[in-house]
């Protein structure tokens, strides 16, 4: 049953729809590196919209009502949209669940050295990456550091034009015989990946003898370095004991190929599906839907879904709790039913079909760009270990819905029986009893530094999210 391609049913119209959404995501992927830009992004986007902050809600004691649109954050890491529906809560929710974290590396606690003449910051990797993608490309810094005076001072360099960049050195070719005999997994060691930051000695004014003099005089590149960062960001060495700094790929996403259908960026898992979730949930604007819509996006999933921010948390319920007391339907009862009685779309990637790794595809269920929204029944690796298997009823559901809507989609598994595997959020929502399935969009070279997607896949996952939510 292979899928036909996307491309070939858009007329005039739907071209330019396809164009006008990929400049937006673009945009959003572009500004938006880390979990907290994502989640204080989508937060304008939605009071813009008309959401309100849950909070207020709470706090005045505001009974919500259908069409009513709040929205609720943990952390400023993770965020949830609803928009309350004329059915009772207690019938289920309609709910998106994607995740805005992705591979990177993030500054240890006492991340800043000097070795040899140069100025370096150490760092711990986040997500499953291969090590050596990271090396000889420009990188930038995002991220926060929080004072003890209280202040929370925002960093970002290497994103403008005028910024510099850092980069993780690489080992010429000439001297790396040793290194290319390694297995890939051990050609760069996770203790390697240090981030070089200067090569200037600070030319220090101190008098000699002085305490500081001395301290500079041992450390000089070192030195220039805090003092730069003294200067633009009053951040002192011990700052970065409580600062939450990540490495990203430095630069825009862009259009990739000679008709300009895809895009190569960093961070499209799953930023793509979080984009097209919350896309999709504006896209209700004032109507009022027959069951309350939600979108969920979280963090932490890279790791686990675990911590205050993961979906493992108690976040989700515990706003639903807060928004079901509001609407007139508190209570540990209702509650248990509403989230039994929901309907939920995993919204995270899958593996497109790569023709040059083409051994470890299965291609009949295979997912591949172009083709539009892909469904995996179920994830896991191996013997399905970790996954999340929808139930059959359920899928049908789901096919029918976009059928009806006219929305291009395919299924797929992530890649053959044995040849690996992954999970995403899906078995955690999972066990309230709610039906859920893992919907998102084909990528390739995923957890790369720059992934690639489909411009018509991000466009069908965008109508197939509306087409969910109105369900």
């Amino acid at each position: 049953m292979e899928r036909d391609v996307a491309w070939k049913t858009y007329d005039e119209a739907a071209h330019a729809a396809v164009e006008a959404l990929a400049a937006d995501y673009v945009d959003f992927i572009s500004d938006n590196k880390t979990e907290r830009e994502c989640v204080a992004a989508s937060v304008a986007r939605a009071e813009a919209a008309g959401y309100r902050p849950l909070a207020q809600a709470v706090a005045e004691g505001r009974a919500l009502k259908p069409g009513d649109k709040v929205w609720a954050t943990a952390q400023g890491k993770a965020l949830i949209l609803l928009q309350v529906g004329r059915r009772p809560l207690a019938e289920g929710l309609n709910i998106l669940g994607a995740h805005v974290d992705s591979p990177r590396l993030d500054l240890k606690q006492n991340p800043l050295y000097e070795a040899q003449g140069f100025a370096l910051l150490d760092t711990h990797y986040y997500g499953g990456i291969k090590n050596y993608q990271w090396t000889a490309l420009p990188l930038a810094l995002h991220g926060v550091v929080a004072k003890t005076d209280g202040t929370v001072v925002d960093v970002v360099i290497g994103e403008d034009p005028t910024d510099p960049v850092f980069c993780v050195t690489d080992l010429l070719p000439h001297l790396g015989r040793a290194q290319m005999e390694k297995k890939g997994s051990a050609v760069v060691e996770g203790e390697d990946l240090d981030i070089l930051v200067g090569n200037r000695p600070l030319v220090d004014d101190a008098p000699e003898g002085d305490e500081a003099h001395a301290k500079d005089a041992k450390d000089p590149v070192k030195a220039y370095a805090l003092r730069l960062l003294a200067d633009k960001y009053g951040i002192a060495e011990e700052d970065f004991l409580s600062a939450e700094l990540e490495v990203v790929p430095a630069g825009r996403a862009r259009d990739l190929g000679f008709d300009r259908s895809m895009i190569i960026g960093y961070g499209q898992d799953d930023r793509v599906c979080a984009f097209t979730s919350l896309v999709a949930q504006l896209a209700l604007a004032d109507e009022v839907p027959e069951r309350t819509a939600v979108t969920v996006l979280v963090d932490k999933e890279e790791i686990g879904s675990v911590g205050a921010t993961g979906m493992a948390s108690q976040f989700f319920e515990n706003t639903v709790a807060e928004v079901m007391e509001l609407a007139g339907e508190g209570g540990m009862l209702p509650l248990r039913r509403a989230l039994g009685a929901s309907s939920m779309l995993s919204s995270d990637v899958s593996a497109g079909l790569d023709p040059a790794y083409a051994s470890v595809f299965e291609a009949k269920n295979s997912a591949f760009l172009g083709r539009g929204l892909v469904f995996n029944k179920y994830t896991g690796s191996r013997g399905k270990s970790g996954s999340n298997d929808a139930r059959a009823e359920y899928m049908a559901r789901v096919r029918r819905v976009m059928d009806d809507a006219g929305v291009s989609f395919q299924t797929a598994e992530l890649g053959k029986v044995d040849a690996g595997g992954g999970g995403t959020i899906a078995y955690i929502p999972a066990k309230y009893g709610m039906d859920v399935i893992d919907s998102g969009v084909p990528v390739l070279s995923m957890h790369a530094p720059w992934e690639v997607t489909s411009k018509a896949d991000v466009y069908e996952a965008r109508r197939g999210y509306e087409a969910f939510l109105r369900a």
